[in-house]
């Protein structure tokens, strides 16, 4: 299925029905008199977030909705039927912005949630309204309300757990498809992946989502190769996984750019905490790879941990280590500092 995570589209409510003059005429009836209906209200423009969608494909298909018109009144003081609104089903993890892009309307994250961004218009008043004790006949009723209308951005920003970083070619998808029942494009041969993936993962009855998102190069913020924007899908993120290639000339060269990246990209993805793993240990011999690693832990200050993604060896220490901070979040979210403290054992680097 293709991925989009950013759409453009125009939106806009129902007008209102119009109201009618009309003249109550029956035989025998001594009195008549003014009965035109009032114009049904036009249909509202509401947004909701839906479990099923990981995507806004959907919105590159199609640009403009427009919720219905209200009826027109009639006759009988008969009012106008109500405009259908329309609904925009969008996955969870949308953003909503103006047209300009630098205001957030709404930040849908749980399925169910809803927003009506757009209210349709009031319907006219039938010539009955404007009766008075001066004016028996009155022979004039308003039209409806325009309803609103805008120009939306819509931006998806995939809820993970943990989200892997790296350069291109650095093993995030091998250890996505290794860790989880995802199927991302793995090859023989050097590419990066288009657009990011989410798989599911359980270790020790824990059970979390991982997203891989397309490689970094250096100058990604300045927009050189696909860029940074897939970084903000691993903003919501509990912990990050940094892959580094050890069969790289230059590990330590290849985690600093990337960590350049993510500090010039911002969004709080610093304060996250990070596990480090040096992958595709086993095309690498030992004694280059405790070189790598002990270079490695010198520029990052911390120990990584090594991955052997074809045979698993190394696998589930780093699912552990994804784990403990994932449960410290969700223990801090609901506000259990017992539980939170328990999540990280004493000693805790990661």
């Amino acid at each position: 299925m293709q991925f989009l995570d950013v759409a453009k589209i125009y939106i806009r409510a129902g007008d209102g029905g119009n109201g009618i003059v009309s003249f109550r005429r029956e035989k025998f009836v001594e009195f008549g008199g003014p009965n035109g209906g009032d114009g049904g209200k036009g249909g509202n423009v509401i947004v909701e977030c839906v479990a099923n969608l990981n995507t806004l494909l959907d919105f590159r298909y199609q640009q403009h909705y427009k919720a219905k018109r209200g009826g027109n009144g009639s006759g009988a003081n008969r009012t106008g039927a109500g405009g259908a609104d329309i609904v925009l089903k969008v996955p969870p993890g949308t953003q909503i912005f103006d047209e300009d892009s630098d205001a957030l309307i709404a930040d849908l994250t749980a399925p169910g949630e809803r927003i009506q961004l757009l209210t349709g218009g009031n319907g006219g008043f039938g010539n009955a309204r404007f009766k008075s004790s001066t004016n028996q006949a009155p022979r004039h009723a308003n039209p409806g309300q325009k309803g609103e209308e805008m120009f939306i951005w819509l931006r998806l920003k995939l809820i993970g757990d943990s989200g892997i970083i790296g350069l291109p070619n650095a093993g995030k998808s091998t250890f996505l498809a290794t860790v989880s029942a995802a199927k991302p494009k793995i090859a023989g041969y050097p590419f990066t992946t288009l657009h990011p993936n989410l798989g599911v993962v359980r270790i020790d009855d824990v059970d979390f989502v991982l997203a891989d998102i397309p490689g970094l190069i250096e100058g990604a913020h300045q927009g050189a190769g696909i860029g940074d924007r897939f970084l903000g899908h691993v903003e919501r993120t509990a912990v990050l996984l940094h892959l580094v290639d050890a069969t790289a000339d230059d590990p330590v060269e290849a985690y600093n750019i990337v960590r350049g990246e993510v500090e010039a990209y911002g969004a709080g993805l610093t304060d996250k905490p990070e596990i480090l793993a040096l992958s595709k240990a086993d095309a690498v011999p030992k004694d280059e790879m405790k070189e790598k690693a002990r270079a490695l832990k010198k520029a990052a200050g911390v120990q990584p941990l090594i991955v052997f993604a074809a045979t698993g060896e190394g696998v589930p220490e780093v699912l552990r280590a994804l784990a403990v901070e994932i449960e410290a979040m969700r223990a801090e979210a609901k506000g259990d500092p017992k539980r939170e403290a328990a999540a990280r054992p004493r000693g805790w680097n990661p």
